[in-house]
């Protein structure tokens, strides 16, 4: 060793590192190593390996040490799709669902992403970033570590860019990492009845978001009541070819062919998905696209159709789970919730699952040093109190995070969660 460990974590009866080769079974690509170790230095993962093969003169008088007191150690957390600046409050029409009222009656009565553009539009910089953070907080307590944050409630130039800066401020003000993305055709602005016009005007602004590098993706919202499939198309192509990734809503409310066209453009990601059907499926498998579940908006919206998992993972999809954190149709920051959603009603098993927020997240980022554990890689791991994977999705809905480490820093002790 060149120089000794800053920190070693031990103590763990399984070091998850979600980084096994591929093609293989998931427990494979899961990576355990029983009672294992992880040395670190600076922000990146050292070695790696069983607790009694640490190596000689890798501890030194700095070395400090992280028990994980017989729990599992697993790659940082990674929440792939996520809205979660914003302003306002639309618990209303939380009531309003129970009661029966749907998605798109919300939408066509002046409520939905437009009640959040007019909070957004309203609020200071200095707002959006205070309303932030304690959101941010509840996603380290998930264990994550890195977050995909979209614009979207601005719909106009000058609120657009405003998003993209608070989102980069935000990184700078917390620990969690946090890649932006520009989601110009989320909803048709009120008072815009100019279609073809609207988008237009966005692709003059994605000029203008990657040469000021303000975003890492582009995304579109391709819905009944938003954008159709042949409108968007224009705006993404330019979004490629300007070197953005890209990353679709589709086929959340209706069969629409989304996953088909996320497909053909080359998509990072396709997300949603309740109702892509067969084709969509084989479409997403060849062209490498990962899938991203969001099952709390399924359960919040009170869908009576969930994203098809289970036949994706057949298909040989690559599939991520994220939470979808907004304030409509997924308000929390629950991704164990999500995690056990996955499970339940989308048709993963648990161990797929927890790679679904590891390893598969970090894909949905097009970024494979993100969710795994690997020498060189970014030390960022959680430790979790659960006694193995099963546990993490079958206690639902709660969080098993006991310690986060990021970038080779510890950011977050719970001793609430102690062996939950």
């Amino acid at each position: 060793m060149a120089r000794s460990f800053d920190l070693l974590v031990r103590s763990a009866a399984t070091v998850l590192t979600a980084d096994g080769p591929e093609p293989g079974t998931v427990d494979q690509l899961l990576g355990r190593i029983s009672g294992g170790a992880v040395g670190i230095v600076d922000a990146h993962v050292a070695w790696l390996g069983p607790e009694r093969e640490v190596p000689r003169g890798s501890i030194g008088p700095s070395t400090r040490f992280l028990d994980a007191g017989g729990g599992l150690v697993a790659p940082g957390f990674v929440d792939s799709h996520t809205h979660l600046v914003w302003a306002g409050d639309r618990s209303g029409e939380f009531a309003l669902r129970c009661e029966g009222t749907d998605y798109l009656s919300i939408a066509r009565a002046g409520g939905g992403i437009a009640s959040t553009v007019r909070a957004v539009r309203a609020a200071s910089d200095d707002a959006l970033i205070a309303l932030a953070l304690p959101r941010l907080q509840r996603l380290l307590a998930q264990g994550v570590t890195t977050a995909e944050v979209k614009s979207g409630y601005g719909l106009e130039p000058e609120t657009e860019l405003r998003m993209l800066r608070v989102i980069d401020l935000l990184g700078n003000r917390q620990p969690i990492r946090l890649v932006r993305t520009f989601l110009w055709p989320h909803a048709l602005p009120p008072g815009i009845t100019d279609r073809a016009r609207y988008l237009a005007a966005g692709r003059e602004l994605l000029r203008h978001v990657a040469r000021a590098g303000l975003a890492r993706f582009a995304d579109a919202f391709v819905e009944e009541g938003a954008f159709g499939a042949d409108e968007v198309r224009p705006f993404l192509e330019e979004a490629r070819a300007l070197g953005l990734g890209l990353k679709l809503h589709v086929d959340q409310l209706r069969p629409g062919g989304g996953a088909e066209l996320a497909a053909s453009l080359g998509a990072v990601s396709a997300d949603h998905l309740e109702h892509t059907g067969p084709e969509g499926i084989a479409a997403l498998a060849g062209a490498r696209v990962t899938a991203v579940l969001l099952p709390t908006a399924s359960l919040v919206l009170r869908l009576s159709r969930d994203a098809p998992g289970r036949a994706l993972v057949d298909a040989g999809v690559r599939v991520a789970v994220a939470t979808n954190c907004n304030p409509g149709s997924a308000p929390t920051e629950n991704l164990a919730l999500a995690m056990s959603l996955a499970c339940l009603r989308c048709g993963l098993s648990p161990a797929e699952a927890l790679l679904a927020v590891t390893r598969r997240g970090g894909e949905a980022l097009d970024d494979p040093s993100l969710g795994r554990l690997r020498v060189g890689g970014p030390a960022d791991l959680v430790v979790l109190g659960a006694p193995d994977v099963d546990h993490l999705a079958a206690h639902v809905g709660v969080s098993h995070v006991q310690v986060v480490v990021r970038a080779g820093r510890i950011v977050l002790r719970s001793e609430s969660n102690a062996r939950c």
